[in-house]
């Protein structure tokens, strides 16, 4: 019985993530703004977080699966690479490049707003005590 509660548990959580994100498509789409539906899913995420209407915790299963199994998304593109072979070879470089450097800067503004948070965080525990 146990057993069933957390697959009815993972269910739930992995279709509140996906109404989520299908929330976002939408919103994208009336909207017609040319931000792709998951970053705008995330952003509502984020705001439900941020509000305390749900806490992290309780998505934190059906989550943890999909990060488990992200190699499983990224299968579709990587065998679409076999169509565009001559691309590859004559543009690859620069792909990668492209790659690289957005991965760096990704990294770096993610670094950089931890850190702003964290510092933000300490200075109101201080401001409290």
């Amino acid at each position: 019985m146990k057993r069933l509660s957390r697959l009815a548990r993972l269910v739930l959580e992995l279709v509140v993530l996906l109404a989520i994100y299908q929330i976002g498509c939408e919103i994208a789409f009336w909207l017609n703004w040319p931000i792709p539906g998951g970053v705008i899913g995330l952003a509502l995420l984020l705001a439900i977080f941020a509000s305390g209407a749900v806490k992290p915790s309780s998505l934190q299963t059906g989550a943890g699966l999909l990060l488990a199994e992200m190699l499983l998304f990224f299968i579709p593109p990587l065998m679409s690479l076999l169509d565009y072979g001559a691309l590859v070879r004559n543009e690859g470089w620069r792909i990668m490049l492209v790659i690289g450097c957005s991965t760096l800067m990704v990294m770096l503004v993610t670094a950089v707003t931890v850190e702003v948070v964290c510092r933000l965080k300490d200075r109101a525990a201080e401001g409290q005590a």
